[in-house]
């Protein structure tokens, strides 16, 4: 039923590193680990992984998300990566748009390699219809070329129905996927982020960038609940994306501004 195959490392270096992109330096995969954001955070931190590194694995017994949560899937039933960005000179204010561009490239990189149509749930999630495909997380990092960031992505490739984490996941095997080869996903991920990384960094353009990110959202427009931390929650409208990545929603106390929170579409 899965596609076991791991990724082709030296391929997708070929596909990626090789194709006169300025991003990506560094690729390496493992055929399991913990947790790919954990491993590549201490490598920034030990100086031994430096901007443009990618890790990858078809394994990760941990992987975490917001708020610590953590899962884990069958070998060879997702694909696992993390990317390690060390932005230099790039204003802190700018950092904030780095997890939506990642679940930008997911999205249309997904597209591209396997024909399953995604939309985005701010800020990150990557959609089938209402059902999640793949989940990212950013986490701040030091290393001794200065403060760097370290995104990990959670593409379900290959679950089926009963191995699902929760009843509103999905899987690119269960949405009828052209194509699940996990290099050539990664390989097309990869280089939709190469293009909109350059474009965050040496040409950013927030008013632009916004309307990119809401072509691809499904959040703008809908009734959402947005979760803060435990019981405490906001229901509204949601509006617009701001000039930092923020999502603003009209509620009945007027408009708010929210950085982050858990997202629900209401019906």
């Amino acid at each position: 039923m899965y596609d076991t195959d791991p990724v082709d490392v030296e391929r997708l270096r070929e596909l990626v590193v090789g194709d006169g992109g300025r991003l990506w330096k560094q690729i390496d995969a493992v055929p399991r680990t913990g947790s790919t954001n954990a491993d590549l955070a201490r490598a920034a931190t030990a100086g031994t992984a430096g901007h443009g590194s990618v890790l990858l694995t078809t394994y990760q017994s941990s992987g975490r998300g917001r708020l610590d949560r953590t899962w884990s899937a069958p070998p060879g039933a997702s694909l696992a990566m993390s990317l390690l960005l060390v932005p230099g000179d790039v204003e802190w204010q700018r950092w904030t748009w780095l997890p939506l561009i990642c679940g930008m490239a997911v999205s249309e990189g997904i597209r591209r390699a396997t024909g399953v149509a995604t939309t985005l749930k701010w800020p990150n999630d990557v959609m089938v219809g209402d059902r999640k495909l793949c989940g990212i997380l950013a986490e701040q990092v030091s290393s001794p070329s200065g403060p760097g960031c370290v995104i990990g992505i959670g593409i379900n490739t290959d679950l089926t129905e009963d191995q699902l984490p929760v009843p509103w996941a999905t899987s690119l095997l269960l949405a009828g996927a052209a194509t699940r080869n996990k290099t050539t996903i990664a390989a097309t991920v990869l280089r939709a982020f190469g293009l909109l990384y350059d474009n965050w960094e040496h040409d950013f353009d927030a008013e632009a960038l916004g309307r990119a990110y809401i072509a691809r959202c499904a959040t703008i427009g809908r009734q959402v609940r947005v979760v803060l931390s435990g019981e405490d929650s906001v229901t509204g409208l949601a509006e617009a994306i701001d000039d930092d990545g923020r999502l603003v929603v009209r509620t009945a106390h007027g408009r708010q501004v929210f950085g982050a929170g858990d997202i629900i579409h209401l019906r």
